[in-house]
């Protein structure tokens, strides 16, 4: 057999990246034909929106979580972070509820949603850049400093918005426009700003840079410290975002809000074809990542194939083999 010429070596290369890049398009696919085989319900437009809305939350924090993850970080504890900013703008907008608009008392509460988040991200971005802390270390510390300081403010139990607050501020979940709910709209917004801000940006090149390789990202005059800590600042803006839309869905938050949403984050980015050392990465892989984790928890949920309990160990066992299979990049 001829030796294949070398010429050619580059295009091979070329389509195996384009046949990993739809791998979780593809399984997606896979995965929504076994869903409707096993229970017709699952291919129902109610069930399909279902799915969309229960993904944006989780989709919204991964989109900020694949700048991170990039740029050669980690975070740890977005689950925590959204809980302690669902109880602090809860309380703020019942205090500001008790004595004014209810108007204002809502759009106050989104308004410090965001800005809680950017700043935790901020906070966490120093600690790294200018403590030269490891980023698992810092995040895991605040980890359980987020949701302790929630389980205080609760006093162990949980906080809840006041009836007429809760009235006023249900359509962010429930309403819809076009017969879409809001939350899949604002997913939809926020992974097409994430996208345009990486593929189309000095910033978004240099996040690559920086996670392909740190030192030389420095020699090219790229200001490392800075972008990093711009993508924690955005990776908290994403979850202030997804919490403020989360909040109206129960209209309380307890010490188990949020919990293990760092981990189907994780799971969707790197589902989604991103490296997990850094350097490579898509936003519409994180997309159809999040979107395939929440699937596999429908079609657990409709079929009872196993026991919905074990939802986690799911997410657990395939980010496990995907590492796994990343491990020659």
């Amino acid at each position: 057999m001829p030796p294949v010429p070398t010429e050619a070596l580059p295009a091979w290369r070329h389509l195996l990246s384009r046949l990993s890049g739809i791998g979780p398009l593809l399984g997606l696919v896979a995965l929504c034909i076994a869903g409707t085989l096993l229970n017709p319900d699952f291919a129902t437009v109610d069930n399909l929106l279902n799915v969309l809305t229960r993904t944006a939350f989780i989709g919204i924090i991964a989109v900020g979580m694949t700048f991170v993850i990039m740029s050669g970080g980690i975070d740890l504890s977005v689950g925590s972070m959204a809980a302690l900013i669902a109880g602090c703008m809860i309380m703020f907008m019942n205090h500001l509820g008790a004595s004014g608009s209810a108007v204002l008392a809502v759009s106050a509460g989104i308004v410090l949603a965001l800005v809680l988040g950017s700043a935790f991200g901020a906070v966490h971005g120093v600690l790294i850049t200018k403590g030269r802390i490891e980023p698992f270390i810092v995040t895991l510390g605040t980890l359980g400093i987020f949701r302790a300081y929630l389980t205080y403010l609760a006093d162990g139990g949980a906080l809840t918005l006041d009836g007429a607050l809760s009235d006023l501020y249900s359509p962010v979940y429930y309403g819809s426009v076009l017969g879409i709910p809001i939350p899949v709209w604002v997913f939809a917004a926020v992974a097409l700003a994430g996208g345009l801000l990486l593929n189309r940006t000095a910033f978004g090149r240099h996040v690559q840079a920086i996670g392909s390789n740190e030192q030389v990202a420095r020699y090219a005059a790229i200001r490392v410290d800075f972008v990093k800590l711009a993508t924690y600042s955005l990776l908290g803006l994403c979850v202030g975002i997804a919490t403020l839309l989360y909040v109206p869905r129960l209209g309380s938050a307890s010490p188990t809000t949020g919990l293990l949403w760092e981990l189907e984050a994780i799971a969707a980015v790197v589902v989604g074809g991103t490296a997990l050392k850094g350097g490579e990465g898509r936003i519409f892989g994180t997309v159809i990542g999040a979107i395939l984790l929440s699937v596999i928890s429908n079609i657990l949920n409709l079929t009872s194939i196993i026991s919905v309990y074990l939802n986690a160990a799911v997410q657990g066992v395939v980010i496990i083999i995907v590492a796994f299979m990343q491990r020659g990049r």
